[in-house]
């Protein structure tokens, strides 16, 4: 898997959580805990991504 795919791919999953929270909150019943833990996993996406588009403009 090239860089640019692996960052590709980390966006698409990035985007598929901030869709998943948009519903949530959307959601009567939503579930803090549940929110809070895509929450967390998305910001762990983004620093993958930030590492990742780092290591391609220092390569």
């Amino acid at each position: 898997m090239t860089s640019q795919t692996y960052i590709s791919s980390l966006e698409r999953r990035h985007q598929d959580l901030e869709r998943k929270i948009e519903q949530e909150m959307r959601h009567p019943a939503r579930d803090a805990l549940l929110i809070a833990a895509l929450k967390r996993k998305k910001l762990e996406l983004k620093d993958e991504m930030t590492r990742a588009q780092g290591e391609v403009t220092t390569h």
